[in-house]
Order: structure tokens, then sequence, then C-alpha cells
């Protein structure tokens, strides 16, 4: 199996990043609800498209939440990546440098935000899945459409010894890219779940509920998650139903 690898510049979040406290043994584990399974990928990574397959394989998945996050730092070896943006990539090295790694992969899978897994290694991402399924953090987030807007609301058995983030993504169920340069030259590959946007809406202690609202804006899938900043480990996620 072939990665690629590549160094983490430096970040000004660092200082965040190295101090996230811990807020449980348990919440540091796992999230509750479904499990979010990020995928770090690339259209001009010929290692990508097994683990692409993979992803829109659990995208259906009442118990996984799959997102496929494309970055950008392969768009120079010939075909620039459609979906791929530096904010990915910048989470990606974000994620490496919370766990003290010096390097990123294409492919990459990271589950819960704590664990992670390079390749489309499918025994061990379900193995990474069913360890981090099941333990109950305290909180639920949920989201609901009301005409034009989306009511989010989450909650909390008890206050958080830290803010923790509440995030708003969305992403395209699908879409087929024919690739007609860079290493998968003369490919048609299909990706599910591909984010757009990754949007912080607030940072939240569970003192008490949070709610809020937002522009529902158009058709694309809507996925809520509660997550330690770093980032660190996801607490819980809702998808729009």
């Amino acid at each position: 199996m072939a990665v690629t690898k590549r160094l983490i510049g430096v970040f000004k979040d660092v200082a965040l990043a190295l101090g996230v406290a811990v807020l449980t043994s348990q919440a540091a584990q796992a999230q509750n609800g479904p499990v979010v399974v990020e995928l770090y990928t690339s259209q001009g990574c010929s290692s990508c498209p097994p683990a692409d397959d993979l992803l829109r394989q659990m995208a259906s998945r009442d118990d996984v939440i799959a997102l496929a996050l494309h970055v950008d730092y392969w768009d120079y070896i010939g075909w620039k990546d459609a979906f791929g943006s530096p904010a990915f990539t910048a989470r990606q090295h974000r994620y490496a440098l919370a766990a003290n790694s010096r390097m990123v992969y294409t492919p990459q899978f990271i589950i819960s935000g704590v664990a992670r897994i390079e390749g489309a290694r499918t025994m061990d991402l379900m193995d990474g899945i069913r360890a981090q399924a099941g333990i109950d953090t305290g909180i639920t987030v949920r989201a609901t459409r009301a005409g034009g807007q989306i009511h989010i609301v989450a909650q909390s058995a008890g206050p958080l010894s830290q803010a923790v983030l509440v995030q708003l993504v969305r992403y395209l169920p699908q879409e087929t890219v024919s690739i007609t340069r860079g290493e998968n030259e003369g490919r048609t590959l299909t990706y599910a779940n591909i984010v757009t946007d990754w949007d912080t809406l607030g940072q939240w202690t569970g003192q008490a509920p949070f709610t809020t609202d937002v522009k529902a804006e158009d058709s694309r899938g809507v996925v809520v998650i509660v997550q330690q900043p770093g980032p660190g480990p996801i607490l819980a996620a809702a998808r729009l139903q």
C-alpha cells in the first residue's frame, strides 16, 4: 500500500492544539451518536480511489457519518482537485500536530477525532469504528429543518471542564469526476459525502443547552459535530434528517 507524506508547517494555533485538556476519560475515547469518519483524500492521489470507494460504501450506514475532505497538496502534480481546499489541508495538519506526528498521509481516515488509519485498510477501519461506538459521553446534539432554517440543540449532562466547539458541516452527497491529468489520468471516479464547508458555530461549556438557527441555503447534506478543540475527540454528532 502506498501512502504519501509531507512535513507539517507552522500553524498559528499551535498553542491551542498542544494545550487541549481532556474533559473526562470516557469523553476522550468516543462520541455520542453515529461515529464520524473523516477521509482525507485527493483526486490527484493514485492510492486514494480504494479509500474513496470504502467511504462511499459507509455513506449509507446509520451508525456512521462518513465525510470526505479533499486536500490541495496534490494539485501541483498536474491535476487540480475540484473539491480540494487549503482549509481541509490545515485541518489534517492540526490533527497530526495534536497527535505529536510530523507527517500527514493520503488517504487517511480519522475516526471520532482520535484514531488515525492510513490507506484503505477495511478491517482496521471497521475495528476502529466499533471501538469508538456505544460510549455515552453525556452530550447529545440534534438538528431539525423548519422552512428555510436549521434548528440545532446540544445538551450536556453537566458542565464541561473546558469549552468545546459546535460545528456545522455541509457536504455534497455524490459527484462523479472524469480525471484527465495527474496520477489518476483517464479514470472516472465517484466520490461520496464531499465536504464543502466546515464552520464553527460557537464555543459551548455545557452549563446550559446550546441552541442556534442557521440558514438551510440549499439541498446539501448537513452534519452537526461537537468536538474538543485541537481538533480533539468528537463528543457528539448528528446528521440532519
